[in-house]
């Protein structure tokens, strides 16, 4: 795009600023909002407080100003006469301000001609005041005071610093145009806005209430610790009515770190970066046991309230600000105060200084550092991707439930459109380019984003089909731009800008679409549209600007404020990152642009599949039920700047795209389709109804009872499956029973008996050659159970105690078939009841342990007993004596020589510790002996390093003396903790259960375990 195209871009994206900014001040401030059709004023509803849309946000203390002065700041940097304009009326907002709420002081000056400070009686969400006010006036801040930067900002220092206030570390006194002194007000207003806001945090659970009373607290919030001392607390008169309720987002609750921590640093209060970490880690350290963050939770109890979560509303921020805050943080120490929690409200309107130390645990516990912060991102990035994404037909994001991962709802909000910018800051090029091309398709077919669409009817969602000025598109466009520089990404920019124009425009503002389909409009301009929409607009076509040039960890919060935290205002970390395995400290270079094209994007190959998938190739220029928006344009309307005919109907997008950047004899790749199948179960009379019952949730995953009546749908997944060789196989997996959606990572098991020896094409169980299931019994020793132990001349007896068990970890292997998965810990542990008159187990107590056999040319088959069932599913034996193995050998390494001859002539199995030899020396060390049920049956090798393969025997068995061993012996590995071998001693008997997996047409079915 040329220079003079992108200077004309710019210059309509301040336009478009101006247009609202200038009528917002002439008709509606000191307000918060201006309805731009009507040209009045947006105040709160207080004929209906319920009202959430409007009151969460309207505080009563001039949002739009607020909002837009760092956007103001922005433009500042603008050559000539527009970048001077831009900073007088960015000073002049800072001065109304200060003359409207005062200065941020405690004397006369701290009073101004609406109150002192924000002292309103307005209840505001926690959430989006912390975002757009305590925000935007640190940005604004950062800007007056010179840290952030403004191109020829006319300014005059008269070198003083303001010693009497506790801001004094970045308040140097400045002299503006018109004689007015800056020192720090925002900072200090911003100070009081927060403190303001403390009272939401006096909960139990460390997560803070969603809403507040900016001159009362939360009096109507009466399970808060505040109410329990009557004498120094915060009480309300009387209770309310009707229970305020205490739900709040995850993104509302951890998405504080940003603005906290910056003003913690510049005001030396250190109270809100703790405040702010602990709400964060509270809400991750609930996270389920998948790794999986909800929506919603409950601040009292801090329980979820929503099974089901995604990326977009609700949880988006919370991700956000797990990536920025580690940008942020990095490279800085930890506040060095220490200081409990002491007067807690120091504002006058308050009553009481309770500590928030005395009604919940200190806060020293909670110490998050950069790293940490990393570690969630990247933990939190690696869940989403495997249980929410989908690459079927093209990339997207579906939300799953909470604890299980299925699918439970098919529809993409305008809120998840901010992911693929937080990929780009991640340095996932790749999955943020595939996200990013699907709401780019959505916004040319209907020139807006719609609140939800769905991914399965490919409409809008419900009739959610408001835009009302959302920025998260073009946030993630900006981002895309700058670190690819692909002029794709700056005609998507066009696009955007030349729609809003020709949709939005109103005489008073720019309003927002009641619906995308039909271009109705609504009276109300969001503040974040200036605030933020056209901020992201103007840098994405400012190549020159400084914020696009600065070095230094600055981040946006996520209302679009720039922030940062100056290095001479906080100790600099001189042991620098901890972690273990540090993230590449450089981006990744942008894909290589192809011989004779002008952009990387518009020759994607997959560029058509986010139009197939929104139907975008459907669209016609005008008329019929698949129009686009496009054609609605208007020749005369007062916006109209250039033509918005495509040349290509739509099949390459945006419509803004030139046809020179469209490749000639361009092709597609193919369309990802995965093969899947059905396999419906036939139904006998007598059950007709079995298919209906027959699946159960368990503790490890659903179970199957029976397999009539059911329909199984089946995906043929990615090399998943590794072979027996270590190479990675495709595989199916069961994605629903029935009409029953399972997670990508949930299991279905059913029982051996259940499958029978079924032989179908379709449907086949097959033995696994490699792995079995040593049962092993831990419960009382009966007397006539001997084991004995290298080096010692007795018996050892023992009885296996509960609290030895109970340091037992049990974890399930992650996938049937996963050989080295299969490994790492032990599968379950199962529970049994005691005869406490006898001290005799009643029913057996049995860890199953995973056990892999051994491979190479000197490997034996395992012996062929009979299977060991579980006691507790009513199928097995509970009497230990039936357990094919009595007598256990614990040889140590067997490594030093010959074993006793006992060890093998009159012990069934023998235990060696792994290392020191390898597995041939250590089964050359066991003694001749002839073979019967009574003598060796099984050597068990326990690795407790918590790693490690199929063992090899790359050699003949042979004898001590060094024959060729007549009778093989079978050899298992099992893998655990350091408790392993202890564990083993204590049991008074080993069984063994084969296990079994099913294939599909000659193919593994990844996720079906049988039991």
């Amino acid at each position: 795009m040329s220079k003079s195209h992108l200077t004309r871009l710019r210059l309509e994206t301040t336009d478009m600023f101006f247009h609202g900014f200038d009528n917002y001040m002439n008709y509606a401030y000191p307000e918060d909002e201006i309805r731009p059709i009507s040209c009045l004023p947006l105040t709160r509803d207080q004929t209906h407080p319920d009202n959430i849309g409007v009151n969460d946000v309207l505080g009563n203390y001039s949002l739009t100003l607020i909002d837009t002065l760092s956007t103001l700041a922005i433009l500042a940097s603008s050559p000539g006469q527009l970048g001077l304009d831009s900073l007088r009326k960015f000073q002049y907002g800072v001065v109304l301000l200060v003359k409207n709420y005062g200065d941020g002081t405690d004397g006369m000056d701290g009073q101004g001609d609406r109150a002192r400070g924000f002292d309103v009686d307005s209840k505001v969400q926690v959430f989006e005041t912390v975002i757009r006010g305590v925000g935007g006036l640190l940005s604004a801040h950062l800007f007056a005071n010179g840290v952030l930067p403004i191109w020829g900002k006319p300014h005059q220092s008269n070198g003083r610093h303001d010693a009497g206030s506790s801001t004094d570390q970045t308040t140097r006194a400045q002299i503006w145009l018109g004689g007015f002194e800056y020192n720090g007000q925002l900072l200090r207003l911003a100070h009081d806005l927060a403190k303001r806001l403390l009272p939401a945090f006096h909960s139990r659970t460390g997560i803070p209430y969603p809403r507040v009373n900016l001159r009362h607290g939360i009096p109507f919030y009466v399970n808060s610790p505040l109410h329990e001392d009557a004498e120094t607390g915060q009480c309300a008169k009387e209770k309310p009515i009707s229970e305020e309720a205490t739900e709040t987002c995850s993104a509302g609750a951890g998405s504080l770190v940003l603005e906290f921590s910056t003003l913690s640093r510049l005001t030396g209060d250190d109270r809100f970066e703790r405040l702010a970490k602990r709400a964060f880690w509270e809400v991750w350290n609930r996270r389920s046991t998948i790794g999986l963050v909800g929506s919603g939770i409950d601040a009292e109890s801090g329980f979820w309230v929503h099974p089901t979560t995604g990326i977009g509303a609700g949880i988006d921020s919370f991700f956000e600000y797990a990536l920025k805050s580690h940008i942020l943080l990095s490279g800085i120490d930890q506040p060095t105060s220490a200081a409990p929690l002491t007067e807690f409200w120091p504002i006058p309107s308050f009553a009481g200084s309770n500590s928030l130390d005395e009604t919940r645990p200190p806060f020293g516990d909670v110490e998050l550092t950069s790293d940490d912060f990393l570690d969630v991102w990247e933990e939190a990035h690696a869940a989403i991707k495997y249980h929410m994404h989908r690459d079927l037909l093209h990339s997207h994001y579906v939300n799953v439930n909470l604890n299980t991962g299925s699918p439970q709802a098919f529809w993409i909000d305008s809120l998840g459109a901010y992911y693929p910018g937080l990929l780009t800051l991640a340095g996932e090029l790749d999955e943020a380019s595939k996200s990013h091309l699907l709401y780019t398709a959505l916004w040319a077919r209907y020139s807006a984003l719609p609140e939800r669409w769905s991914t399965r009817d490919k409409a809008v969602e419900g009739g959610l089909g408001w835009w009302p000025g959302r920025p998260e598109f073009i946030e993630s466009t900006y981002y895309l731009y700058r670190a690819t520089k692909d002029p794709w990404y700056l005609y998507v920019g066009e696009m955007v800008l030349e729609d809003i124009k020709r949709r939005c425009w109103a005489r008073c503002g720019w309003a927002g679409l009641q619906d995308v389909r039909s271009g109705e409009l609504t009276d109300r301009m969001e503040s974040f549209f200036l605030g933020e929409t056209v901020k992201y607009l103007f840098l994405l076509f400012d190549e020159d600007h400084p914020l696009n040039h600065l070095d230094g960890p600055l981040v946006f919060n996520t209302e679009g404020h720039p922030l940062i935290i100056p290095r001479s205002e906080v100790n600099v970390s001189s042991t620098g990152s901890k972690r273990a395995s540090p993230m590449t400290a450089t981006c990744p270079k942008p894909p290589t642009m192809l011989p004779l094209t002008l952009s990387v994007t518009a020759a994607r190959g997959d560029l058509f599949h986010a139009a197939s998938f929104t139907r975008l190739n459907l669209s016609r220029q005008s008329g019929g039920d698949h129009a686009s928006s496009a054609a609605e344009f208007v020749v005369d309307h007062p916006s109209r700047s250039i033509d918005v005919s495509s040349p290509t109907n739509f099949t390459f997008f945006p419509w803004t795209l030139p046809t020179e950047m469209i490749p000639d004899y361009g092709s597609c790749d193919r369309i990802t389709a995965k093969r899947s199948m059905d396999i419906q179960f036939p139904t006998t009379h007598a059950n007709i109804m079995a298919g209906q019952q027959s699946l159960l949730r368990t503790a490890d995953g659903l179970m199957l009872n029976s397999l009539e009546g059911i329909r199984l749908g089946l995906i043929l997944d990615g090399p998943t499956y590794l072979s027996k060789d270590g190479v990675g196989e495709e595989s199916f997996r069961i994605a629903n029973v029935g009409n029953f959606l399972l997670g990508r990572g949930e299991k279905l098991l059913i029982k051996s008996d259940t499958l029978g020896n079924m032989v179908d094409p379709s449907f086949t169980r097959l033995r696994d050659a490699a792995t079995v299931d040593l049962m092993i019994d831990t419960g009382d020793l009966p007397t006539n159970s001997k084991r004995r132990e290298q080096g010692h001349g007795e018996d050892i007896a023992g009885t296996a105690d509960e609290s030895d068990l109970s340091q037992t970890k049990s974890i399930h292997p992650s996938s049937l078939g996963e050989i080295r998965g299969l490994l790492n810990t032990f599968l379950n542990q199962f529970g049994g009841k005691t005869d406490t008159t006898s001290g005799v187990s009643q029913k057996g107590k049995y860890h199953r342990v995973p056990a892999i056999s051994a491979t190479g040319i000197g490997a034996a088959p395992l012996p062929d007993v009979e299977e060991t069932l579980d006691p507790i599913d009513g199928s097995g034996s509970s009497d230990p004596e039936d357990l094919p193995w009595r007598t256990i050998f614990f040889g140590g390494s067997g490594c030093q020589g010959k074993l006793p001859t006992t060890a093998s002539a009159n012990h069934q199995i023998l235990v060696l510790k792994r290392g020191e030899c390898s597995f041939s020396e250590k089964l050359s060390n066991v003694p001749s002996f002839a073979p019967s049920h009574t003598a060796l049956n099984l050597v068990i090798v326990v690795s407790e390093r918590g790693e490690g393969a199929r063992p090899l025997l790359d050699e003949v068995q042979r004898t001590p003396g060094g024959l060729a061993r007549p009778y093989q012996i079978p050899l298992v590995m099992v893998n655990g903790h350091p408790g392993l071998y202890d564990m083993l001693k204590k049991s008074r008997g080993i069984g063994m259960k084969r296990r079994y997996h099913v294939r599909s047409q000659g193919i593994m079915v990844s996720n079906l375990h049988v039991v």
